[in-house]
């Protein structure tokens, strides 16, 4: 039987009125089921209860009142000389701090483009003079502005352009590259200026965007924070927050406000495979510009806590490999020979697990965390060892630019040495260099070592913190780990001279 045209119809507006209450969830009125049908929609379904949700009027007032607090930026640089671009012309610079070449976050913001003709061609070794446009925004009624170190980086000119049009030449007081900000100078008396949050906002939290979006000036948008402690890939001092308030090129350097018109962050980068916004952007918390912002304006610099060790993330095979309950922390590689966390009494294959109480989740967050200490000070680290938790206490130093430790060549396996041994999916024999350990000659393809990254030309250096020299060390060190009860070794592993660790499963010892 076809249905009638009044059953369709009552099927539709059904439908639509559950998609009017999926649509627009934020107006928690729109829609009210009453009598038999509400409660034929709760039964059984346990109440939850929701917040009353304020219906928002808009947010003109709000940027009314910041407005004036935010700027526009004009930069006069010299673009250094190029034997090789990348892009696809003046919207594709890849200038952004400490991202790796080859990474997405290349693709936008940098250095907006300016006169010159397409770039992309490459072949110019001659230095450019060009033009920028940023963002920035007041944050003293005596004229200090914030904005990002990649927009007045290698500037020979900066102009500040005020709202109503008026202009001001910046002096730059500071810039900090590892967290891209910078504090300009203008000059003044009573400026409009705004004051960062004290209490960090939350994900779920509105978002105003102001800035100077393709030179526009005073643009406008809205969104909330999507997403906080954000790593967006080689910085090892930032924090970002989320946010899918649409951010563009030239918005760099522009806050991000509340809905009390106090700054959350500093808009920054944003993640685009075509250069434009797709609703992933990234701003700097306001915890961390405060931080710097306050160094910049003291003393122009930042300085920050060094510990001195080389360190990577716990894995949950080293977690095991070590009887660790959960995978967190980051475990040492190497203390560095004149830092302080060797002088202290720090071992190679430690795992910090906590700083001055506070819980340490991977690598990223024991550099965030030393990074924010001031140097000179004291902190207290707790570190598991030996299948217990210790404590000690290092006065940090002060972080500088270190060279490159020197790398080790790439070992040569031996041509004949008698003593050798197949285990754990790997043939091993010492390594003919002198320089200790036991090396990788063969790895079974299917094999646990394969899977976990273990390669020819590798060496092991330590199973167990235990030094490895012999086949008979490496047997020994391998019957320690089984009479621990433990199935899972912690491998000290070097590559090309760098040493890392690894947790390999024991179920292929016989």
């Amino acid at each position: 039987m076809r249905p009638t045209l009044l059953s369709r119809t009552r099927r539709w507006l059904g439908a639509s009125a559950l998609a009017l209450l999926v649509g627009i969830g934020g107006v928690s009125t729109a829609f009210v089921l009453t009598g038999q049908a509400a409660n034929a929609q709760v039964r059984n379904v346990a109440q939850i209860a929701v917040p009353q949700v304020t219906q928002q009027q808009g947010f003109a007032d709000l940027v009314d009142a910041v407005k004036p607090a935010v700027v526009s930026i004009l930069v006069e640089a010299q673009e250094p000389a190029r034997t090789v671009q990348r892009g696809g012309g003046d919207n594709f610079q890849f200038n952004f701090p400490d991202l790796p070449e080859g990474h997405p976050f290349r693709d936008f913001f940098d250095q907006f483009g300016g006169p010159g003709g397409p770039r992309g061609q490459g072949g110019d070794a001659k230095p450019r003079q060009f033009m920028a446009a940023g963002s920035g925004f007041i944050i003293s009624a005596d004229g200090y502005v914030v904005t990002n170190n990649h927009v007045v980086s290698d500037a020979t000119k900066v102009t500040v352009i005020f709202e109503d049009g008026s202009e001001q030449v910046a002096t730059v007081v500071g810039t900090d590259e590892r967290t891209d900000l910078a504090v300009l100078k203008i000059e003044g008396k009573d400026l409009p200026f705004v004051t960062f949050e004290d209490t960090a906002s939350r994900v779920g939290d509105w978002v105003v965007a102001v800035g100077n979006p393709f030179g526009l000036g005073g643009t406008v948008t809205v969104g909330v924070i999507s997403g906080a402690g954000r790593n967006i890939g080689g910085s090892s001092y930032g924090d970002f927050l989320q946010i899918d308030a649409a951010v563009n090129t030239g918005n760099s350097g522009g806050p991000a406000f509340n809905t009390k018109g106090e700054v959350v962050g500093v808009n920054t980068a944003i993640y685009s495979p075509n250069g434009g916004n797709v609703g992933i952007a990234f701003a700097i918390p306001a915890h961390t510009v405060k931080q710097i912002v306050n160094q910049l304006i003291d003393t122009g610099t930042v300085t920050r806590g060094y510990l001195g060790v080389s360190i990577q993330d716990v894995t949950k095979d080293i977690a095991d490999s070590v009887g660790l309950a959960n995978a967190r922390g980051a475990i040492v590689r190497e203390p560095a020979s004149d830092g302080p966390a060797g002088d202290a009494g720090v071992k190679s294959g430690d795992i910090i697990t906590q700083v001055d109480g506070d819980q340490i989740d991977d690598a990223l967050d024991l550099s965030r965390t030393i990074a924010n200490k001031a140097p000179g000070s004291d902190v207290e680290l707790t570190i598991w060892r030996d299948g217990a938790e210790t404590k000690l206490t290092v006065k940090l130093t002060e972080l500088t630019e270190q060279a490159a430790p020197t790398q080790d060549q790439a070992p040569v396996p031996p041509a004949d040495v008698p003593e050798s041994t197949s285990s754990l999916g790997m043939t091993l024999v010492p390594n003919g260099d002198g320089s200790g350990g036991l090396l990788i000659q063969d790895v079974q393809p299917d094999s646990t070592a394969a899977q976990r990254g273990l390669a020819v030309g590798d060496v092991l250096l330590e199973i167990d913190n235990k030094p490895l020299s012999t086949i008979a060390d490496y047997d020994a060190a391998i019957s320690g780990v089984q009479s621990k009860g433990l199935d899972t070794a912690l491998v000290k592993v070097a590559r090309n001279g760098e040493a890392r660790f690894i947790g390999l499963p024991l179920g292929e010892e016989g």
